[in-house]
């Protein structure tokens, strides 16, 4: 069986999916040794139609400039014979379409997680100056880690721009997500996917989509006359919240939308943020957020001045050691070890660990109780040590004093007591 190679290096393995205007193909890189995707155009779009291929060249060429995770990496655009076909990077995964076929409503948390990256990639391309203009859930590639990948950037939009006519017939193929400017011909702009995205939003927080017509002119008509369908009516579970923003986003008029999709992503993510506890607990297929563990703090016990009650200490954890010298102040004060005082390890802090004092030069007044509050330590009075003497030698001094006094007291009286005498 002979090989099918594109452009001499690409070599088609299998054909992995198709739409209205192309055929994808897994296939290999001979020169760099990879798998890629390869989409091939319909021949029936464009092969006559010279316009539209510079278009569809261009729009290639703008789409292989973006260089997000979300966006689908465009390697190559090339021609065989009358061939034309984009070289890509090959994603593992599937598209959302088919997730959302196997799972129909799916967890609140998980729509938020994906949502959030569809807008992150086509927010990039918005500030890039590109529209995508054919976001659906077929376009959306999610891998096995949940990551998303769009693609199909900028050939929707090169038919528009060059082959109108074609629109019904090929673009309209899928016309479910198409914002109601659309569908009356219009240009699409920003506004238009954030229209696509919020239909893709409700398709997947329901399982279902908004509109449904007998054919392509009943959806058309629906998307621009019918009332906007809230998520609510369909999964109750959804939080009102979120439901308002979908709402918001599926407005007939683009002014009535964000105007940007990095915008939806932006309010996307601050209602994650908010309410993922909401969520959590309104939807038992979300598991609830995990806190984060809080840092590990010794436990504060209250010490009393050194020598004062007799309550033990317990010993610090092994995973706690005490700082060294000029290490960072800890973020809360260390318990008193005594073992690690006595080596010399503990901060030097007089608020947190009183160095032993001589036996002679501590406070031997009754302490007070440890735990009493009536009672508290001040270290400014006992700064100084108090003096110390000899109890018999101060008794001595002032017996002696004393003794004096007295005898000059008696002293003073005699001569008095002579002249009363005398006088009398």
């Amino acid at each position: 069986m002979s090989e099918t190679v594109l452009g001499g290096r690409y070599v088609l393995i299998a054909q992995q999916g198709s739409g209205g205007m192309s055929v994808i193909y897994r296939a290999t890189d001979r020169i760099l040794g990879r798998t890629v995707a390869i989409k091939v155009l319909r021949p029936s779009l464009m092969t006559q139609d010279p316009t539209f291929l510079e278009k569809f060249k261009n729009e290639a060429r703008s789409v292989a400039n973006l260089s997000h995770p979300n966006i689908v990496t465009v390697h190559d655009v090339g021609q065989e014979g009358q061939t034309h076909y984009i070289v890509m990077e090959f994603v593992e995964g599937q598209d959302l379409k088919k997730i959302i076929k196997q799972l129909g409503a799916m967890p609140v948390d998980r729509v938020l997680h994906l949502a959030i990256q569809i807008c992150a990639g086509i927010g990039y391309a918005h500030r890039s100056g590109l529209v995508h203009a054919d976001i659906k859930p077929q376009n959306i590639l999610v891998t096995p880690q949940d990551v998303v990948k769009v693609t199909d950037f900028g050939i929707a939009q090169a038919l528009n721009d060059t082959q109108p006519q074609q629109r019904a017939e090929v673009v309209w193929g899928s016309p479910h997500y198409f914002a109601p400017e659309q569908a009356r011909g219009e240009q699409p702009s920003p506004a238009s996917d954030i229209y696509a995205i919020g239909i893709v939003m409700f398709e997947m927080l329901t399982g279902r989509l908004p509109y449904t017509g007998a054919n392509q002119q009943d959806l058309a008509l629906a998307h621009i006359r019918e009332r906007v369908p809230r998520v609510t009516e369909l999964n109750p579970s959804v939080p009102e919240s979120l439901a308002n923003i979908v709402y918001k986003v599926m407005g007939k008029e683009a002014n009535d939308r964000y105007r940007m999709a990095d915008q939806l992503g932006h309010v996307l993510q601050n209602f994650k943020d908010k309410a993922r506890d909401y969520t959590a607990q309104n939807n038992p297929n979300v598991p609830p957020a995990v806190p984060s563990q809080p840092p590990q703090v010794a436990p504060q016990i209250p010490m009393p001045p050194s020598g004062v009650g007799s309550r033990a200490v317990p010993p610090m954890p092994a995973s706690s050691e005490p700082t060294m010298k000029f290490s960072p102040a800890p973020s809360a004060p260390q318990p008193y070890n005594p073992r690690a005082a006595a080596q010399g390890m503990m901060p030097n802090n007089p608020s947190l660990v009183q160095q032993p004092q001589p036996l002679e030069q501590r406070f031997t007044a009754p302490p007070p109780r440890f735990g009493d509050s009536s009672q508290q330590f001040s270290p400014r009075q006992y700064s100084q040590p108090m003096p110390v003497t000899d109890e018999n030698e101060g008794t001595d001094w002032v017996t002696i004093i004393l003794a004096i006094l007295a005898f000059l007291a008696v002293a003073g009286l005699v001569p008095l007591w002579l002249i009363a005498v005398t006088a009398g």
